[in-house]
């Protein structure tokens, strides 16, 4: 009987990591980052490589940025403390196509959304086309990884099914 090994992603490093557990130990208390030190990871359903320039987001059950990790300030110039608490559409100024808000859908349907062309437009800053990635916290606590690629409309991340 073969069991699909959860992979994990940090969303400070984006170091990428598989594991049987999904706590520390016998704890309930999540798993952290073994590279950084963060103290969660998100785990995906199928192992994600983010291009070497993307910026996460971490958000709460309402869409509320907790969290800027890797990549961040360099996208929008903005760090933890100037995004805690306020909505990322409304903060990031995200522009999906057909004024589709996928970030919501994420949230409401506990699911992916991949590859989804998205004007960032941070706090007034200019607008720079991405490709957002979105990954449901899979927790009681609900929340989201948001995945930023700068600078291009096809999408520079990938999923790689594992076996």
């Amino acid at each position: 009987n073969l069991r699909p090994v959860p992979h994990f992603i940090c969303p400070s490093c984006g170091d990428r990591s598989v594991s049987q557990d999904r706590t520390a130990g016998f704890q309930s208390r999540a798993r952290g980052c073994k590279k950084c030190g963060y103290g969660f990871l998100f785990e995906l359903l199928d192992d994600y490589y983010p291009a070497p320039n993307a910026a996460f987001f971490i958000t709460d059950q309402q869409g509320r940025l907790i969290g800027a990790g890797r990549g961040a300030r360099e996208l929008t110039g903005l760090g933890d403390l100037d995004v805690i608490g306020r909505p990322a559409t409304e903060v990031l100024g995200l522009q999906f196509e057909n004024g589709t808000d996928h970030i919501s859908t994420a949230l409401e349907w506990g699911v992916r959304v991949l590859a989804k062309p998205v004007v960032v437009n941070a706090e007034g800053d200019r607008p720079e086309p991405a490709v957002a990635d979105i990954f449901p916290a899979y927790d009681d606590d609900g929340g989201l990884l948001l995945v930023l690629t700068p600078g291009s409309k096809s999408g520079q991340s990938q999923m790689t099914p594992t076996p």
